[in-house]
């Protein structure tokens, strides 16, 4: 099962549970009130309200189980969400490196007198005017009878599609088991004993 299928299921199983006790708590509520009203009538009425409030508690444990796991979920998700992130920022700090790499390469170039192609040049220049300027200057001061020439540094590069991290995290695969599913009527109604 998905992380986000597993997500909106159990939500839909809290709700349900909160849904349920707001019903048995809002049933006791009302039979305290009957109890006040009749007094005599009180011994009848106990047993009916400890068993609501033992649907109550079973509830409330069986929300409070599903609540855990969600935030088991939530975890993974955040897992899955941030090794996404974490290969994207891997690929474009090494992407930066390599144009570092480059653009040192084309000013020492420059520096040495040598001819580069102006798109390159553009790249250092680009990245920093002062650099540019100062491997000009040192270029153009080399006497050299013989000038070498490259070609592009850069070429044709690709770009990289990344995954989009919320697809990656809501499509990740559910690690262990989640809790069983119960109907909040079936738990009602077993406490209850109907």
């Amino acid at each position: 099962m998905k992380i986000g299928e597993a997500q909106g299921i159990y939500r839909e199983q809290v709700r349900a549970y909160q849904k349920e006790r707001a019903s048995v708590s809002k049933q006791l509520q009302n039979l305290r009130r009957r109890m006040e009203a009749h007094p005599d009538e009180k011994e009848q009425y106990e047993s009916e309200a400890a068993t609501l409030e033992l649907t109550l508690e079973t509830l409330q444990e069986k929300q409070e189980e599903y609540q855990d796991y969600l935030s088991d979920l939530a975890e993974q998700y955040c897992a899955y969400w941030n090794a996404t992130v974490g290969e994207q920022q891997a690929d474009a700090a090494e992407e930066y490196a390599v144009d570092m790499a480059k653009i040192m390469e084309v000013a020492r170039r420059i520096m040495r007198g040598a001819i580069v192609p102006a798109s390159d040049e553009r790249k250092l220049m680009e990245y920093s005017e002062e650099m540019y300027q100062t491997a000009k200057n040192i270029g153009a001061m080399v006497q050299r009878q013989k000038k070498e020439k490259y070609d592009s540094l850069w070429g044709d590069e690709e770009k990289k599609v990344y995954d989009d991290p919320r697809e990656a995290a809501e499509n990740g695969e559910v690690m262990g088991e989640g809790p069983q599913l119960t109907d909040p009527a079936a738990v009602t109604a077993a406490v209850s004993g109907e």
